[in-house]
């Protein structure tokens, strides 16, 4: 089981950027996908960004590609998401998540752990 915290969620205005950070304790010498997701009141989760193991595949939500990116640094056990552009419509909830092994997953049900979330906001 791998234990998760975000961080760097705030109040922003349209335009700004924001760099989340993902932190992970517990199992970490192993191998493990980390994905982004989001979830805005009355929304269901969506799936924002996720990186493989060696960092050497991403992938990203169709609303935000072109906007953010999803970085990490093993030797430290973070993971980032850097949100460049925001918009309003970016507010939400955001929340890291992890599994075990390889593999691009962009539905959270393929994801067993999940950290408490941040939330994101952005003024118009």
């Amino acid at each position: 089981q791998v234990q998760l915290v975000e961080s760097g969620g705030g109040l922003v205005q349209a335009g700004d950027s924001l760099r989340l950070s993902c932190t992970a304790s517990g199992r970490t010498a192993s191998s493990y996908v980390v994905g982004w997701f989001r979830q805005a009141p009355g929304k269901e989760r969506e799936f924002v960004a996720t990186i493989t193991w060696s960092g050497d595949y991403t992938y990203y939500g169709d609303s935000v590609k072109g906007r953010f990116t999803v970085s990490r640094a093993n030797d430290k056990n973070l993971v980032y998401l850097q949100m460049n552009s925001l918009k309003p419509e970016d507010t939400a909830v955001y929340y890291c998540a992890a599994r075990p092994g390889g593999g691009i997953f962009t539905s959270p049900r393929r994801y067993d752990d999940w950290g408490q979330g941040t939330q994101v906001t952005v003024s118009s």
